[in-house]
């Protein structure tokens, strides 16, 4: 096989060699079967063990209570964004959310159209470079949820804490740093996640639900948004996502076999602590983000010249070092290190980093 490229794409993202080649040797003949699991009914006793599969090796890996449900969705993070306030806020109820990048600002307009939203803290007063501490929000007693992004993908900003909620369920986006490292499921009511960054291939997004929380969705919730109605017909009221669902079942198959998520955590920090340390000891590099608040996954950084943005790009491309072009709303350069791309991922970027450095500085 011809050498693959270090895919640093922001998603949809690398995925695991392993993966794809399994994946490749299954496309046309699934175990013997004769077909693809891409025309298989997803009744079929066949594809139903998939999905059951793909949902306990979800389980295993983020040890998650048996009064969760795992929904396997379609409509990507961004359909949550109104699914969530359409079962879980009631008319005369309030929301809460925490502003911290564009992902976080977009799941705000969309629930203002379900309901009052109530931004308790914003990121914008650190100009996006630092998460407001908790003594600084404005929370609302007796909300119907706080809702809050981990990681934004396309300003680098992580939390690196779980805000305390009390009895308020506490909703999540964890697109781009779920099974990143372990996180205690029974923190939040609700976590969601697209599946292009660190699950699988997009067209799909996990929800994990306390049970409790069902149930309760608006009469005006339509009924392919209803988690109860998705819950209680094990992600099949209609015909999922199915290659995508086996596809991420593969991953997460891959990710046991490298030991969990307790093993990505160890990759991962030596992933990101590398590349910022290249960053932080350049002065032609930046990367403008409170340390504490620097995303494990996702690591924007500024050329001191960004004339010299193209040919940097084009030198990265040359040397299979792909995608590295930052957010056409915040420009720049942005290295998306998911779980899926090695050490010599980054060890091959920060190498570049420094030619061009010593070539251009």
């Amino acid at each position: 096989m011809s050498k693959r490229a270090y895919n640093f794409c922001a998603g949809p993202a690398a995925l695991p060699t392993e993966v794809l080649e399994r994946a490749r040797d299954e496309l046309l003949d699934w175990q013997g079967k004769g077909l693809s699991v891409m025309e298989m009914s997803h009744r079929s006793d066949e594809y139903v063990a998939i999905a059951e599969k793909a949902e306990q090796d979800l389980r295993d890996l983020l040890s998650i209570p048996s009064n969760y449900k795992v929904l396997f969705l379609q409509g990507g993070a961004s359909q949550q964004f109104a699914e969530i306030p359409l079962n879980l806020l009631p008319e005369d109820g309030v929301a809460d959310y925490v502003e911290t990048g564009i992902w976080s600002k977009k799941a705000i307009e969309e629930a203002r159209r379900f309901g009052n939203v109530n931004v308790v803290a914003s990121a914008s007063q650190y100009d996006y470079f630092a998460i407001p501490g908790q003594n600084e929000w404005n929370l609302t007693p007796g909300a119907a949820y706080l809702h809050y992004a981990s990681n934004e993908t396309i300003g680098g900003l992580e939390f690196d804490w779980v805000p305390e909620a009390g009895d308020v369920p506490l909703v999540v986006d964890m697109s781009s740093d779920i099974l990143s490292r372990p996180i205690d499921v029974s923190r939040f009511g609700l976590i969601y996640a697209g599946a292009q960054k660190n699950i699988g291939p997009s067209g799909l997004v996990v929800v994990i639900v306390r049970e409790d929380l069902l149930g309760r969705a608006r009469s005006i919730c339509p009924t392919m948004l209803n988690y109860k109605i998705a819950a209680d017909n094990g992600s099949m009221y209609n015909t999922p996502a199915t290659y995508s669902w086996y596809l991420s079942g593969l991953v997460f198959q891959w990710l046991k076999d490298q030991g969990g998520v307790e093993a990505m955590e160890k990759r991962n920090r030596a992933k990101k602590d590398l590349l910022y340390k290249a960053i932080d000891a350049s002065e032609f590099y930046t990367n403008p983000i409170q340390p504490s608040a620097r995303s494990w996954m996702n690591v924007p950084f500024r050329l001191a010249d960004e004339k010299l943005d193209k040919a940097f790009l084009v030198g990265a491309e040359a040397r299979g070092l792909l995608n590295l072009k930052g957010h056409r709303s915040v420009g720049g350069m942005r290295a998306s290190i998911y779980n899926a791309l090695g050490l010599d991922a980054v060890e091959a970027l920060v190498a570049y980093m420094a030619e061009f450095e010593k070539e251009h500085g």
